[in-house]
């Protein structure tokens, strides 16, 4: 996909603040540190449309990046971080709950995790609450290029195995520095973009 546009269009914390327009989006969820800005900057080719800090947890908002003016990738406030206190975390899970019951232009969920590390209890509920709402979801195995190439066969089937992926569901090995799996994260993109309401 050629990007001739890219924008942090809209930051949300619920419901009415959202886009109007009917167009798709992508949904991008993960623990916090697990490379989501890295991930969006890689894919659109800019190094500075998400902002990459070095403490997690600085995400507090859903954040609306329009796309060519086409679709949208969503960027939520990420899980699993200590340092963010319970009433935070539960106002952050609300948000979310909020966004998946209410958006019928959700097209996919790209849940990333770590690939150097077995999936945490909180990326399984994360996917778990995910497959509840019967929302398709690619897994992005992030920081690949921090994996050796023998290791790499043993971290994939601890990754399936641990989180037992449904029929539907897939796994694309990621690398914001290599550009590894961003092919194929716009080809799966580009055939959801095709698809009919």
């Amino acid at each position: 996909m050629v990007i001739k546009s890219a924008n942090l269009e809209v930051m949300a914390t619920r419901r009415s603040q959202y886009p109007e327009g009917g167009k798709k989006e992508f949904l991008l969820v993960g623990r916090s540190n697990v490379g989501k800005s890295s991930f969006i900057n890689a894919l659109t080719g800019r190094k500075r449309l998400a902002h990459i800090s070095s403490t997690p947890g600085k995400t507090k908002t859903l954040n609306f990046y329009c796309i060519n003016d086409a679709f949208y990738l969503v960027d939520v406030p990420g899980y699993g971080y200590a340092a963010v206190d319970k009433k935070t975390q539960t106002k952050f899970g609300m948000m979310i709950e909020e966004y998946l019951e209410t958006r019928d232009v959700l097209k996919r969920v790209f849940m990333l995790i770590d690939f150097r590390h077995k999936p945490t209890e909180d990326d399984l509920l994360m996917y778990n609450f995910l497959k509840y709402y019967n929302i398709p979801v690619t897994i992005v195995a992030t920081k690949a290029d921090k994996v050796s190439g023998s290791k790499k066969e043993k971290q994939l089937k601890m990754i399936m195995n641990t989180l037992d992926l449904v029929v539907g569901d897939d796994l694309i090995v990621f690398s914001g520095n290599t550009k590894l799996g961003v092919k194929e994260i716009w080809t799966k993109i580009e055939s959801l973009l095709v698809e009919t309401q």
